[in-house]
């Protein structure tokens, strides 16, 4: 319930995601014989990561499906390729960050993640 439709609603003030983790962490105090464990012991017992590293998993998931034709979307709505990929180091897909002029498009979708695609190691095919 707490990844719901992450790609389109994603809090990027602090105090929007440490309100998210409290209920996480809320959640993981009710699992019997785990209340009192620090929260990361919680986690590893029960094999979950924190909704940060969740919602960017996601975030790069939905990327690679946009990207590769799985989800029958044009990438070009969302992303736009960089044009030099040769002599380059890593994946050919790399994302070309477009400037933004306003804080509010920083946060879109298509902006946030562009810095995380293209720290991806390279795929040996």
């Amino acid at each position: 319930m707490l990844e719901y439709c992450i790609q389109a609603w994603s809090p990027h003030l602090k105090k929007d995601k440490s309100c998210l983790e409290t209920v996480q962490r809320r959640a993981t105090r009710i699992v019997k014989g785990l209340k009192k464990l620090p929260y990361e012991t919680r986690l590893k017992r029960l094999v979950l990561y924190s909704l940060e590293r969740r919602r960017l998993r996601g975030d790069l998931i939905e990327t690679f499906k946009i990207l590769t034709g799985k989800e029958h979307i044009d990438p070009s709505t969302f992303f736009r390729l960089a044009d030099v990929t040769t002599g380059l180091r890593g994946h050919s897909l790399k994302l070309f960050k477009l400037r933004c002029r306003t804080t509010v498009r920083q946060n879109f979708f298509s902006q946030r993640i562009v810095n995380e695609w293209n720290k991806l190691p390279q795929v040996r095919s």
